[in-house]
């Protein structure tokens, strides 16, 4: 781009469109439009890569493994839909256009063009008649199109699972599962010993942490039964853990898919309250391990009617479908299969899943979905 003129439109257009309320209260959005923007401007027409990128913006290490830590792709994603809302809204049709094409992290400029104002005779001939009511037909045509394909919405279903959390301004709260003490701890021993939290638990914490991370959130994490009720008022919470953490135990008790237990069979199952004389869902806890061919969980993503807050689970019927619970979550691969079979705007609806995973030795193995309910 040869005009200076044109560089300082392209310039204060970027400015407009970071300080709209699609970008200003985001961090990740705007660092990486104006970092590829004004390389662009600064005359490096080469493309960049996706680990330059999370290195040079997001201050990765020159290492950092891309697809354990997809910031660059996801931030890229949420960009483009957000840029497709910026122009779609009244009022922006004639700014200049900045686009971020897929594909590619060079950003395109195409400048406003300056229509000719028609002279139309007051009695057009007939071929010039049927060409200017062909015309309104088309574009509403090419309009309609473009509105099927929604190129403003993102594709990325677990940056759309998460964005609500994500987004939140509020740090967000993990609370871990875990069992109180038989009495109060008064040693050092004791105190260590009442802290102690399962190995599946921590495997979805790491998880769900590590995903965190990655988008830059604040977050803290919590031990449940150290916690107070009134502590989830504090922002969007993570609750990992069944039995063993009674915030998730109340929050999915409100809803279709939640934990029953008979502790005189020591059984325990997924209810599903629309379906409730059905227990296939279930395990008699005292079998020995080895026997055990399926786990089960439920993840959710709600809206707690108590503080108003979204909480997203990752509870199992036992260790094994916790863990799955915690893969599932922060997988792309899974998230985009439920996108695919989920009803329209899936993303913005309360969410439950149940997932199925078959056992390796004492780790889970890949969840599976087994049921779904959006509202």
């Amino acid at each position: 781009m040869n005009s200076e003129a044109e560089r300082n439109a392209i310039h204060e257009q970027l400015e407009r469109i970071l300080s709209s309320p699609l970008f200003k209260n985001s961090k990740r959005y705007p660092n990486l439009l104006r970092f590829v923007v004004e390389r662009s401007l600064q005359g490096h027409p080469e493309p960049l890569k996706e680990r330059t990128l999370g290195v040079e913006v997001f201050g990765r290490d020159a290492n950092y493994d891309t697809n354990l830590d997809p910031v660059v792709r996801t931030t890229a994603v949420e960009i483009r839909k957000r840029i497709a809302q910026y122009y779609h809204e009244p009022g922006h049709e004639s700014e200049i256009r900045i686009d971020f094409p897929p594909g590619t992290y060079l950003p395109e400029f195409r400048m406003p063009q300056q229509v000719p104002v028609p002279v139309v005779s007051s009695e057009p001939a007939p071929n010039k008649r049927i060409l200017l009511t062909a015309i309104p037909v088309v574009a509403i045509a090419i309009l309609v199109g473009a509105l099927a394909a929604r190129p403003w919405e993102s594709h990325a279903a677990i940056d759309q699972f998460w964005e609500p959390v994500l987004d939140s301004r509020d740090p967000i709260s993990v609370y871990i599962g875990g069992y109180p003490a038989a009495t109060a701890p008064v040693s050092l021993m004791d105190l260590q010993n009442a802290e102690k939290v399962a190995y599946a638990d921590a495997t979805a914490l790491a998880r769900v942490t590590s995903l965190l991370v990655s988008h830059k959130r604040p977050y803290r994490i919590r031990l449940q039964i150290s916690s107070n009720i009134e502590d989830l008022k504090d922002g969007p919470a993570v609750l990992i853990g069944a039995f063993n953490n009674s915030f998730a135990l109340r929050l999915t008790g409100q809803l279709r898919f939640g934990f029953s237990r008979n502790p005189e069979t020591n059984t325990s199952w997924i209810e599903d309250r629309q379906n409730p004389q059905t227990r296939v869902w279930s395990h008699v806890m005292t079998d020995p391990y080895t026997i055990v061919t399926s786990d089960y969980a439920i993840v959710s993503r709600v809206v707690d009617p108590l503080t108003g807050h979204v909480v997203i689970t990752a509870s199992g019927l036992a260790k094994y479908g916790t863990e799955a619970a915690g893969e599932f979550l922060t997988s792309p691969s899974y998230m985009e299969e439920i996108s695919k079979t989920a009803p329209a705007g899936w993303d913005r609806k309360n969410i439950q899943i149940v997932i199925s995973t078959n056992p390796v030795g004492r780790s889970s193995g890949p969840p599976h979905v087994i049921a779904t309910y959006f509202w």
